[in-house]
């Protein structure tokens, strides 16, 4: 009785010539940047959620405008920063030139270019995973569509053309494609959940924005009545426990 076909996964490699060996490099190549990515970005993205939170609490909190602006690099810090210097620059300008473009728009500009920077920022790595999640699958498949060529040309060279010498090279060649996968499924799922993060705090930073925006044209914050309503309905279940 014949052994059966031993599959090894670095042989077939090996044995595919300079091509296979690419491949398996470029495989591997992928899967080390898609992680160092996943692993650097999401605790950027931990790091700058805490780091948001806590500077737009204290900002809020601080008796005056010059005591909440902090020195901190968080994007909230450098969105505020560039809004108040550009309110600044707007009133010593506005002295000197009688017309000329609002406060109001002036500021919006502002913001908007900051905001706009800081969304780049955040971004940064973020097309490597799409390009891994997108491109790793056909690479691999490359990689066993040349693997099945090689082992049939191989098989057709030795004359043994039965089922069990060809099954087994085969069946080798789609590790290929399975290697392409495994590198690209956490690419894509990373990707997804750090856009979707991303966006959150994108959305906390157009909230802070505007509020602040309120605040250097009005002078005053603009009251959020969903938060006082919380707040009110928070101390009164506070008073009925201690009663």
């Amino acid at each position: 009785m014949q052994n059966a076909y031993e599959f090894n996964s670095l042989t077939f490699i090996t044995e595919g010539g300079p091509v296979s060996i690419a491949v398996a490099l470029m495989l591997l190549a992928m899967s080390v940047a898609s992680w160092y990515l996943i692993v650097t970005k999401t605790w950027q993205f931990l790091q700058l959620r805490r780091a948001s939170r806590d500077y737009a609490q204290q900002f809020w909190q601080a008796p005056t405008l010059q005591a909440a602006l902090q020195p901190v690099e968080t994007p909230l810090a450098r969105v505020a920063m560039q809004a108040v210097d550009a309110s600044e620059h707007h009133q010593q300008a506005a002295k000197r030139h009688a017309e000329g473009v609002s406060q109001d728009e002036f500021i919006v500009r502002v913001m908007r270019r900051a905001i706009s920077q800081e969304s780049a920022r955040m971004e940064q790595g973020l097309s490597v995973l799409a390009s891994v999640g997108s491109v790793s699958p056909f690479v691999g498949l490359f990689g066993t569509v040349w693997g099945i060529y090689h082992a049939l040309a191989s098989i057709s060279m030795s004359g043994q053309a039965t089922l069990d010498k060809v099954a087994g090279p085969v069946g080798e060649a789609l590790i290929m494609t399975a290697i392409g996968l495994a590198v690209a499924i956490p690419a894509v799922l990373a990707y997804n959940a750090l856009l979707r993060g991303n966006r959150v705090l994108m959305a906390e930073m157009e909230q802070f924005a505007h509020e602040l925006h309120t605040l250097l044209t009005t002078g005053a914050p603009m009251i959020n009545r969903a938060a006082k309503a919380a707040e009110a309905a928070q101390r009164a279940r506070l008073k009925e426990v201690t009663a």
